[in-house]
């Protein structure tokens, strides 16, 4: 059986994450804590093989470098990290030997989302994101958008059609990342969905995934726990660990 603790215990993803991961005959839930808990004390009181973050997006990167220093392996869910924070994450799980993951999505269908969206921008590389969520969720974009964005850019073998930047509202045209159009909409009764807009010569292209509920979320969270004790590094994406 795989130990793990739950940081984020008492939110709706948190919750649902220890239902999943109690009806797994492979996990142990034997924590489940929350903000106003010590993480560091809590690994090392427990000492769960695996930590699932599911906090905030403001916390995620310095809970990550708890847990590895604790000696545990961290299940990141929290959202908005900056590259050279993912660097700096895989550096240290590397000097620890220890596997982890920080995932944008744990749905399995936004994963496919996103490598279907890297497919198609070999071939159409207008394209502009569309990214919806709850009110609650504290950053914009999100990781979702933010890696789309990357996996569209290094899969593209030709610049995208110049547009005109005018806007006669600031904003107008969304925020960018590596030439890709980000859009954020923030409304009650969302839970997470994105499109990928593609255009072409007389033609237009949607990749598009929903999240009815979090639910949708969990296969990916248990999937991650069972896979990370088996790593000896740590990765960005679940893509990395569903072959």
């Amino acid at each position: 059986m795989i130990t793990v603790l739950v940081n984020g215990a008492n939110g709706r993803m948190g919750s649902e994450a220890c239902k999943a991961i109690n009806n797994d005959p492979a996990l142990e839930l034997i924590g489940q804590i929350d903000y106003k808990d010590d993480l560091q004390k809590s690994i090392e009181s427990l000492k769960p093989q695996v930590v699932v973050d599911l906090t905030i997006a403001s916390a995620g990167f310095g809970n990550a470098q708890t847990i590895l220093n604790a000696g545990a392996r961290p299940v990141i869910g929290t959202s908005g990290f900056l590259k050279e924070q993912v660097e700096k994450l895989q550096t240290l799980a590397k000097e620890k030997s220890l596997g982890g993951l920080i995932a944008p999505n744990f749905s399995v269908g936004a994963v496919l989302m996103m490598q279907f969206a890297g497919q198609a921008a070999r071939y159409l590389p207008d394209v502009e994101v569309i990214e919806a969520h709850s009110p609650q969720k504290e950053e914009s974009p999100s990781g979702t958008g933010l890696r789309t964005a990357e996996i569209i850019n290094a899969a593209r073998r030709s610049l995208p059609t110049p547009t005109s930047d005018k806007e006669l509202i600031k904003g107008a045209r969304g925020a960018e990342l590596e030439n890709v159009k980000l859009h954020s909409i923030r409304l009650p009764g969302v839970v997470a969905q994105q499109t990928v807009f593609f255009g072409g010569t007389g033609e237009t292209l949607k990749i598009e995934h929903n999240s009815q509920s979090r639910e949708s979320f969990m296969p990916g969270i248990c999937l991650a726990c069972r896979k990370v004790v088996e790593r000896e590094e740590l990765v960005y994406g679940l893509e990395h660990l569903m072959d």
